[in-house]
């Protein structure tokens, strides 16, 4: 099966997006839809992955300053799909093929690891620090 690979927002389907991050996905599911449509519209780039008949079967978002950092956010392909090598993919059109090929990347993953170290991701330098999440509400 071929698959494309776009960076064109106005070509995503946001009900496919809302549907695995709001039920699939293990992180940030205090989400809305709201919230969720938000993030991809604001998002400094957004990459998808199509099935040949057009449907959406993957998804990648960033958040940059758009001159030296950004964040690797939301990356998931369908269950049905995996196995094409879409997630290798999505990164590399993301961070690698895109205009933040130079940049300094970070994300946060629970599982994974193995594909993001492929792209050079490692455990954090003595540069960086986290604050953890606080409990909502």
């Amino acid at each position: 099966m071929t698959y494309d690979i776009d960076d064109d927002p106005t070509r995503l389907d946001l009900d496919t997006i809302w549907a695995f991050l709001s039920t699939e996905a293990y992180w940030n599911r205090w989400r809305t839809r709201g919230d969720v449509e938000e993030q991809v519209r604001t998002a400094w780039r957004v990459v998808g992955a199509y099935a040949p008949g057009g449907e959406q079967v993957g998804f990648a978002r960033a958040v940059s300053d758009g001159v030296s950092f950004a964040f690797l956010a939301d990356v998931f392909v369908m269950p049905a799909h995996r196995g094409h090598g879409l997630g290798k993919r999505l990164v590399r059109a993301m961070i690698d093929d895109g205009p933040g090929a130079g940049f300094r990347w970070t994300l946060f993953t629970g599982d994974a690891h193995g594909l993001y170290e492929q792209f050079g991701f490692a455990a954090p330098d003595a540069t960086a620090m986290v604050r953890p999440a606080r409990p909502r509400g």
